[in-house]
């Protein structure tokens, strides 16, 4: 997990540290699993919790899922309890073959997500450091792995392992309180959660050096110049659901296959990555999904996915 130092002000450094409550309709701990109905008269995906500090609400009859950093009061600053439930919430995602499309958004108005809980990590000796890598790993790894399309709604800060949490997501979209980075070197150590791979995967080697090497912070509209960030949104959250929404009318077996091919293909040469498209095609050719697309588009209609 990256650690990031005082990224926004002496004040948010106070509130990385706490043990704030969640903002999302609990306060303390939830149990897993747990469905919380509609809060203050209005209504409200159903939601399921993952321990104190993160939510997945469904969208669009469930196709959309909508995984919810919910550590307000620091910022989401990612805690080894929060690690361990974002990991959860992905490892939950990944095996629901319904939802077709997650969208990675915060419950925090200044923050998509700030980095590591770094009043956690000064207190940890070496040894302690150490047990807690894999924990921080998964949580990474558990977005960058999820097998349907992720998008990231980056409002406010993303610094850190917040930035690459989001750059774990296929797309990220942003709105003009945006402002990302990593800068990790600045306290010491560097990007550990992706961010020195999935960087210049996005901007090119020499263009993620700079960014890491300065640890230098990038505001909305730089962001999208340098393709940081992929969409400028009014408000990135919204604007992040509509896109799955337009996403999750497609064939979630379709959907599935193409970002497999996507992935796996990136860094190929082009004869290893049409064979990586070939094997894709092939999951796809003979489904369910196939058969109903060819049809529904024969028979002038929208098509109803079996999704197999």
């Amino acid at each position: 997990m990256s650690e990031v130092r005082s990224q926004v002000s002496p004040e948010s450094v106070a509130e990385n540290g706490s043990e704030g409550g969640s903002g999302v309709g609990s306060e303390g701990g939830s149990e897993r699993g747990s469905a919380v109905g509609a809060e203050g008269g209005s209504e409200r995906p159903p939601e399921q919790r993952f321990g104190e500090f993160v939510a997945v609400r469904r969208h669009e009859a469930g196709h959309v899922a909508e995984l919810v950093l919910d550590r307000p009061k620091a910022m989401n600053a990612v805690s080894t309890e929060m690690a361990r439930s974002i990991a959860a919430a992905c490892g939950a995602l990944a095996a629901d073959r319904s939802v077709r499309v997650t969208v990675v958004t915060s419950s925090n108005d200044r923050a998509f997500c700030v980095g590591a809980d770094l009043k956690e990590r000064n207190s940890f000796t070496d040894a302690e450091l150490l047990r807690q890598r894999p924990t921080a790993r998964a949580a990474y790894t558990g977005v960058l792995e999820l097998p349907m399309p992720t998008i990231a709604a980056v409002h406010g800060f993303a610094l850190g392992g917040g930035f690459e949490l989001a750059l774990s997501c296929d797309l990220i979209v942003a709105d003009a309180t945006a402002v990302v980075g990593l800068p990790e070197v600045s306290v010491g150590v560097i990007p550990g959660g992706g961010g020195t791979q999935l960087l210049p995967r996005r901007v090119g080697a020499a263009r993620a050096a700079e960014l890491v090497f300065t640890a230098r912070r990038v505001e909305a509209a730089e962001a999208r110049e340098l393709g940081l960030v992929d969409e400028l949104a009014g408000d990135a959250r919204p604007a992040a659901l509509a896109l799955a929404a337009r996403m999750a009318a497609n064939s979630p077996v379709g959907l599935r296959a193409a970002k497999r091919a996507l992935r796996l293909g990136q860094g190929l040469d082009l004869r290893a990555g049409l064979e990586v498209e070939d094997a894709a095609w092939r999951s796809v050719a003979f489904s369910g999904d196939r058969a109903e697309g060819v049809a529904a588009f024969n028979e002038k209609r929208k098509p109803e996915w079996p999704g197999e």
